[in-house]
């Protein structure tokens, strides 16, 4: 009776796993490129009846000259991301929990969040207006005389990194504030009431009630930080950024696992290659879900499984 009830809510989840079945269960087929010989241009064999090659591509990946400077910039980026984004949400949300005028609370929260919703390549578009070396940015600190020439934001490898975080911060930021606000509008209001009566202040409520409430919250967010955290820890934008803000001349510090991927796989048409590459992402993502979150639970006590 319950399943007639809940008919529509039913197809509604039906739909969404069929959606994951298609395109993120089956594809996980093609996985077996990795281990083959596989040519899109020159050969005419599939997938599955082309030369076993095993782990070929796999060691071509670990002795290749690039592989030390994907890997650090990789890694560098997506831990900046994680030590200065992941923080940020949670101290903004505590922040907006404490205002008691509703309509410049939710004015500020929507304008927070908007920005989740521009795409990184009108994003890249702005910054080149601001930031460029004749932008507004530049143009304004030398009319002050703050500088002397123009500062390359958008060109020099020692930037891109900063750059990077800054603007993965500004975009996020109100997204993901979200999630820890809702588990905040959770707490029952009478712990509030009574510490207050006790004599707390609002930062002993805030350290002693609302973070110890959001234990469980937090601590899902960064098990899926973490486990997208070559993907980009919260956002998943590595990849946009990289490949958008990445040029010639900041290319060492700009150039990661997921552009090299895409560059080998559809520019060079190395789709074997590719998915060997990329293979040993997910493994690293895979193992670093699982690690996060048996840390979680020896720790904290809770969980994603």
């Amino acid at each position: 009776m319950s399943l007639k009830r809940q008919k529509m809510l039913q197809v509604f989840v039906l739909a969404g796993i069929i959606y994951i079945f298609v395109f993120n269960y089956l594809p996980m087929f093609g996985i077996i490129m990795a281990f083959k010989k596989y040519d899109i241009v020159m050969g005419i064999k599939g997938i599955f009846t082309s030369e076993w090659v095993g782990i070929k591509y796999f060691k071509d990946f670990l002795t290749d000259y690039m592989f030390p400077m994907l890997v650090k910039n990789t890694i560098g980026i997506s831990v900046l991301k994680l030590i200065f984004t992941f923080p940020l949400p949670i101290i903004f949300a505590l922040m907006l929990n404490e205002i008691r005028h509703m309509r410049f609370k939710k004015l500020v929260q929507t304008s927070s969040y908007l920005p989740h919703f521009i795409s990184w390549v009108i994003i890249y578009g702005i910054s080149v207006h601001f930031l460029s070396s004749k932008g507004i940015l530049n143009v304004f600190l030398m009319k002050l005389g703050l500088i002397s020439q123009p500062i390359p934001y958008l060109s020099s490898p020692d930037l891109f990194w900063g750059l990077a975080v800054a603007l993965d911060a500004w975009k996020e930021l109100g997204w993901w504030t979200i999630i820890f606000l809702a588990a905040l509008v959770g707490i029952s209001q009478d712990l509030y009431e009574s510490a207050q009566i006790d004599g707390a202040s609002r930062l002993q409520r805030i350290r002693y009630i609302s973070l110890p409430c959001m234990k469980a919250t937090i601590a899902t967010v960064l098990i899926l930080a973490l486990g997208n955290l070559f993907g980009g820890g919260l956002s998943g934008s590595n990849f946009e950024q990289s490949y958008l803000f990445g040029n010639a001349m900041n290319n060492p510090a700009s150039e990661i696992i997921q552009t090299y991927v895409f560059k080998v796989g559809f520019q060079r048409g190395l789709y074997a290659y590719a998915t060997a590459v990329g293979l040993i992402q997910s493994v690293i993502a895979l193992v670093l879900v699982l690690g996060s979150n048996f840390a979680s639970k020896k720790i904290s006590g809770t969980g994603l499984f």
